[in-house]
């Protein structure tokens, strides 16, 4: 079934490459003996290689995971649209190029505005691994350097597909092969980058400049119309040569340069408002010139005020929501199962308590947030958190924070053999029980030192000084 569906993305990029030979007197990209340009040759064999079998494997799994990827082939389409019109014409100005740009912009708007509406999947890690590199679409517009960019994005989404791996590597094989053919297409595409785009992407020497009216419109159906052409001024702006008179009698008198004021009228200081009371007392309305500010104040354009979502504490399945929590201290999750989960999102000063064993626990984009559990089997997870606090009263394997400032770690007497994984965080401290039952604090390292010995790169946490 699976090398069906890859024959299917095949002959789907065979047809457009024909569609695009076949255009009204030969479609760009395609020279004057009928032949794609190299490099759009090239990009076609990747899409046909590791994007379709991304694709193709992404069907199989379904769900969300088949919608990110049908999101994704449409990115790489458009992508295409424009290499084809590089191969063919001139490079265009910063702001043509930006409308250019657009089609694949909005797709990566997309594919991440996707991943935020469906935080609750359980195939998140997925959706998190592109959302994360998706914007390695974005490497037309990166020059000179468009590889290493690509590789950056690439580095964004280790953390996600690691977790894939760790999930499904005994159980289904289709996600650990997933994770290979994602991963494989950003290799793919910076070693295409470094053939043929080395310093950014290559527009062709001769041909017309580039336009956006020869883009593929960008807007969805029903989306916003295109701004009306501009006000022609040049022109009489209607009816009569009276206009015209107008116009030509107020260029004369600019033109008379300081000749101009000669025709004013000398006012007197008796002729004053503010140097004659008697001028004001006389009842005669005085016209003043216009204030520098209105009077009233013009109404603010007040921001779009921000939805509060309700909190939200409930088994859905085998995971546990706890959800948009403020200010909660005695929230506790009660007659856990083994196989259950804990997902916490956005809650804010709130304290958690999870009772018995529990698979996993997964704390993200919380505020001030305490957890206290007895016994996790899996992991937790502190992801995109500020200022939390962890309590171990059990066992626990593996804690892992990503992306956090302020993170403290109580380990129990029976979790001091728990493995501590970091990674883009700071202000970390764990807190390890003495014999007196008091706790000894030892900060995480934060600053490192690498070097070379020969053979290998060596590194080593650093003490700071101070």
């Amino acid at each position: 079934m699976a090398e069906l569906a890859s024959l299917v993305q095949r002959l789907e990029v065979a047809v457009g490459r024909l569609e695009s030979m076949s255009g009204p007197g030969g479609s760009a990209g395609v020279s004057a003996g009928g032949a794609v340009a190299a490099f759009v040759e090239a990009f076609d064999a990747m899409v046909s290689g590791p994007v379709a079998q991304y694709v193709s494997l992404s069907q199989q799994i379904g769900g969300e995971v088949k919608k990110h990827a049908e999101m994704m082939k449409q990115g790489f389409s458009s992508q295409r649209q424009l290499l084809v019109m590089a191969s063919s014409s001139q490079k265009p100005s910063d702001a043509v190029l930006k409308s250019l740009l657009d089609p694949v912009s909005k797709i990566i708007v997309q594919v991440q505005a996707f991943r935020e509406q469906n935080r609750t999947s359980p195939l998140f890690n997925h959706l998190s691994a592109v959302s994360e590199s998706v914007p390695a679409l974005g490497w037309v517009a990166m020059a000179p350097k468009p590889g290493p960019y690509v590789k950056e994005m690439q580095d964004a989404a280790m953390f996600y597909t690691n977790r894939v791996l760790k999930e499904f590597k005994d159980k289904d094989k289709t996600h650990v092969d997933w994770v290979k053919a994602y991963v494989s297409i950003w290799t793919e595409l910076q070693n295409y980058i470094k053939q043929h785009h080395t310093t950014g992407l290559t527009w062709s020497r001769t041909g017309p400049v580039a336009s956006a009216s020869a883009a593929p419109p960008s807007a969805p159906a029903g989306g916003c119309p295109p701004p009306p052409p501009p006000m022609d001024l040049s022109g009489p702006a209607g009816g009569g040569g009276g206009d015209a008179d107008n116009r030509n009698a107020l260029f004369a008198s600019i033109n008379q340069g300081a000749d101009i004021t000669k025709g004013l009228k000398h006012v007197g200081d008796d002729q004053k408002t503010h140097k004659n009371p008697g001028l004001r007392s006389q009842g005669a309305p005085v016209r003043s010139g216009p204030k520098p500010f209105a009077s009233t104040p013009r109404p603010a354009a007040s921001a779009a005020p921000t939805r509060k979502l309700p909190p939200v504490l409930e088994l859905e399945g085998k995971k546990w929501r706890v959800e948009n929590q403020e200010g909660a201290q005695d929230l506790v999750i009660r007659d856990t199962e083994l196989k259950q989960v804990v997902y916490a999102f956005k809650c804010n000063q709130s304290t958690l308590q999870v009772k018995g064993k529990i698979n996993s626990i997964t704390i993200d984009s919380c505020k001030k947030m305490g957890l206290v559990f007895d016994d996790v089997v899996g992991i937790v997870d502190v992801i995109n958190c500020k200022d939390v606090k962890v309590q171990v009263l059990g066992k626990i394997p593996t804690i892992s924070i990503n992306k956090t400032d302020g993170c403290h770690v109580y380990l129990s007497k029976d979790s001091l053999s728990c493995e501590i994984i970091s990674a883009k965080s700071s202000e970390m401290n764990i807190l390890v029980p003495n014999k007196d039952g008091e706790f000894t604090e030892l900060p995480v390292p934060e600053q490192f030192k690498t070097v070379w010995d020969g053979h290998k790169l060596v590194t080593t946490a650093t003490e700071i000084a101070g």
